[in-house]
């Protein structure tokens, strides 16, 4: 999976510095991680759209591969948020996270492959993946999920940007990634 980062000391904005505040408290709960995921996607989704939420830097794209923006990392790695900026054709590897994770879409769409995994079978049959959904997130869709059972593939099947607002139960800007594992095995679709 290729991304590029951008880890500069980003300039906040009050919309923004409202949407930390409102992770915080979620999260703070320290409730189980898929009723926190639920709870920030509560708080995310009011402020998707929002011209006020980025600056015109944290909406910058690379012509290479899709960019991420560390927009805040708790001082205790409890949650970051990023903002991936997707150009057209854009896409990630098959993967799963190292946490739980909402998403929301910004600006745009993201399509989005999910994935089951199945064994490798006593006959010797290898190991695969089962296309189980395919979703397209229009501007304002939220979702969340945690792990087991969080392989996907996201994508910018759109003729302009896309941006998503990512926001994960793990310190981003010291893992670099919230990447647990890339799935190279055979899929069905």
């Amino acid at each position: 999976m290729t991304t590029t980062t951008a880890y500069r000391a980003a300039r906040t904005t009050a919309r923004l510095d409202s949407l930390v505040a409102d992770v915080r408290e979620a999260v703070g709960r320290g409730l189980p991680p898929d009723l926190t995921a639920y709870l920030v996607g509560e708080r995310l989704a009011p402020h998707l759209g929002a011209a006020d939420l980025l600056t015109d830097e944290q909406c910058e794209g690379d012509s290479e591969c899709y960019r991420q923006h560390v927009l805040h990392a708790e001082q205790d790695g409890s949650f970051s948020i990023v903002a991936l900026v997707w150009l057209p054709g854009q896409r990630t590897s098959v993967h799963d996270h190292v946490s739980w994770c909402v998403t929301g879409v910004h600006e745009g769409e993201e399509h989005e492959r999910r994935y089951r995994l199945v064994p490798a079978d006593e006959t010797g049959g290898p190991a695969r993946l089962l296309a189980t959904e395919d979703v397209v997130n229009p501007q304002g869709a939220v979702c969340g999920f945690a792990p087991p059972g969080d392989i996907h593939r996201v994508w910018n099947a759109c003729g302009s940007r896309a941006i998503s607002l990512h926001i994960y139960g793990a310190d981003i800007a010291r893992l670099g990634s919230s990447v647990r594992r890339v799935y190279e095995l055979p899929a069905d679709r």
